[in-house]
């Protein structure tokens, strides 16, 4: 038999996948309201994708109290890199939206675009892998966090003992795996 090619779908997912086959069992409501959770999901993408080439070419936008338009200036005005992956093993890194360190002063924002209410947590695990992937001690450096949702933005300061305690948890986790890896 010859297959017919799709080479322009290679790497793509389609909403009624078979690997994601619950759909199967949803009514019309089910799916209205999972097909809208989809298209946030990648409208968001294409946020995150459209903010980091602003904020690359140094393009402000207008100054308001719009989350997107705040974050970029930010980021901008800070002079911040974007999509920066921090690293400490294959079993946990991942990509910051935005970060900055210069003069013992480490910034990292996240920008969100659901509605449902984030967490500052994720942004402490980015300063927790900044500081083990560069062997940097949480209480010589100053840090402060933004998370930017619903044109509002929280900042935070964190206590040099709280990064600690998730480096701590990201070490021993990280050895647990591995042990199971090799059927430990």
């Amino acid at each position: 038999m010859n297959f017919n090619k799709h080479s322009g779908l290679d790497g793509q997912h389609a909403f009624l996948s078979a690997s994601k086959y619950h759909w199967i069992n949803y009514d019309e409501e089910k799916l209205m309201a999972t097909y809208s959770k989809f298209q946030a999901a990648q409208r968001g993408t294409e946020l995150h994708e459209l903010a980091s080439k602003l904020i690359r070419m140094g393009i402000k936008l207008p100054k308001t109290k719009q989350t997107f338009n705040m974050y970029v200036n930010d980021a901008i005005g800070f002079k911040m890199y974007t999509e920066q992956i921090l690293y400490y093993s294959d079993n946990c890194f991942g990509t910051t939206d935005a970060i900055h360190f210069k003069s013992n002063v480490l910034r990292i924002h996240d920008l969100k675009n659901g509605d449902s209410p984030a967490n500052i947590k994720q942004l402490k695990v980015y300063n927790a892998l900044f500081c083990l992937e560069y062997a940097i001690k949480p209480s010589e450096i100053e840090t402060e966090l933004r998370l930017y949702q619903s044109d509002d933005v929280q900042v935070e300061r964190p206590e040099p003992d709280e990064i600690f305690y998730i480096m701590g948890k990201i070490i021993d986790f990280d050895k647990r795996i591995e042990q199971l890896k090799i059927g430990g």
